[in-house]
């Protein structure tokens, strides 16, 4: 059994996409560039606000002064709309409310900046008791730097065997191999199965109950 399930955010707990795609087009929209449809923007997401923008800028526009103003609008927009579309995936507040209530803690270590990932959080899960909620921090490298999953480990100290990391993507499963914990790629998320197969996911599920399943079972790997 699990005592500790950390979980990423964007295209894990929270479908996050609508409103990163429409802070990103309104960052580019303020600099007069041509935006993107909502639909590439599971492509662009994934490492971080930085990169996100690196990625949707024209690439011979992408010095340090844009890309800086891109973030200024994009920050601006994006923490007073952050929640307009966004929804937690269908029975993911069951699945948190039942490992906590079972006595497996749990955790969030996104790539998303620290002040969205709070509010977030806070938003659409506001009863539960988290044993960290990590973001991009300053001075920290994102993931698959395993970084965030040792912070988060000297928070709640917790065998490595018995911690189960869940994500929706490569950089996500990567990261897990990297701290040396169990991995579970999510099917329903940003990125396809493929590129979890591809970096090695310990599991691969179909829902928030198969996660429970896993993180109650007796099997460590």
């Amino acid at each position: 059994m699990k005592k500790l399930v950390i979980f990423d955010l964007d295209g894990t707990l929270l479908n996050t996409i609508a409103d990163l795609a429409n802070a990103s087009n309104y960052a580019l929209t303020q600099c007069g560039f041509p935006t993107h449809a909502p639909s590439s923007y599971p492509y662009f997401v994934g490492n971080g606000v930085s990169k996100l923008l690196e990625r949707i800028v024209p690439e011979d526009e992408r010095s340090q002064s844009t890309l800086q103003k891109m973030r200024q609008f994009f920050s601006e927009y994006y923490n007073a709309h952050c929640t307009d579309f966004t929804t937690p995936y269908p029975r993911i507040p069951e699945l948190i409310k039942e490992l906590t209530d079972n006595g497996i803690s749990v955790a969030v270590a996104s790539n998303k900046y620290q002040e969205a990932v709070s509010k977030l959080i806070s938003h659409f899960f506001p009863d539960i008791q988290w044993a960290a909620v990590e973001g991009q921090k300053e001075g920290r490298h994102t993931k698959p730097d395993p970084s965030i999953i040792f912070e988060i480990l000297s928070q709640h100290p917790t065998a490595k065997s018995e911690v189960l990391y869940v994500g929706d993507s490569g950089i996500d499963m990567e990261t897990a191999r990297r701290a040396c914990v169990q991995s579970c790629g999510v099917a329903w998320g940003f990125r396809p199965v493929s590129e979890l197969k591809e970096n090695y996911a310990d599991n691969i599920v179909d829902s928030p109950q198969e996660i429970y399943d896993i993180a109650i079972s007796e099997n460590i790997i």
